[in-house]
């Protein structure tokens, strides 16, 4: 597991061999965060050949600080100009340059063993219970007429349906004939969701009621 491919220089054989590792175990990191996700899929195939590509720049560096040094330069160029991605995005794409870095100095078995071993290991903390986010937040969204005083007009409902209730924004809408008012607020029991909406709706003179879960921007973490 410990014994390079390339102690001995390199080979045409280990090459091959680090280079199929390689795509077989970023094949199965991006099989692996398929299976946990919804990734697109241009980035289940960069994942899939990003260590092949890692293995190769590393085996071409070889130790050489000046070769080391032009291939910093030249990734230094890249700009990534795509939306920012999730923090499962950045590990999936660590754990997939790392794995390129581990065959590219001819661990080829080491890889396969760290690649099972981190797929398992992402595979089930991402279905464990205990890390996964509270469900019974909503972002909600109200119309209301420009009379009606949106601060409070909504407490007595909020009090008894819901906790953690946070006033988001509000805005003019209809050309200021009414305002759009959104909250972040935590449900005390799911079930009573249409309960809530329902009692809002006849408060709001049944204006236009949004219920949705609680999304995370897209440029967080």
């Amino acid at each position: 597991m410990f014994n390079s491919l390339m102690s001995a220089g390199f080979t045409a054989a280990s090459v091959f061999i680090c280079l199929v590792v390689s795509l077989l175990c970023g094949i199965a990191i991006a099989l692996t965060y398929k299976a946990g996700d919804r990734p697109s899929r241009n980035f289940l195939l960069a994942v899939s050949v990003l260590p092949a590509i890692v293995m190769l720049v590393i085996m071409m560096v070889n130790g050489n600080i000046g070769v080391g040094v032009a291939v910093a330069g030249s990734f230094s160029l890249v700009r990534f100009r795509s939306l920012p991605g999730k923090a499962s995005d950045i590990v999936i794409i660590f754990l997939a340059m790392g794995i390129g870095l581990i065959t590219g100095m001819g661990y080829a078995v080491l890889a396969v063993i760290c690649t099972v071993f981190m797929c398992a290991a992402f595979f089930m903390l991402n279905k464990a219970p205990f890390l996964s986010s509270s469900d019974d937040y909503r972002n909600l969204r109200i119309t209301i007429p420009e009379d009606l005083d949106y601060i409070s007009v909504f407490d007595d409902i909020f009090n008894k349906y819901a906790t953690d209730i946070k006033l988001q924004s509000a805005k003019t809408v209809n050309l200021g004939t009414m305002y759009q008012i959104s909250y972040e607020l935590r449900l005390k029991n799911e079930k009573n969701e249409k309960a809530m909406i329902d009692e809002l709706r006849t408060r709001n003179g049944n204006l236009s009621i949004v219920c949705g879960h609680h999304a995370m921007p897209a440029t967080e973490l």
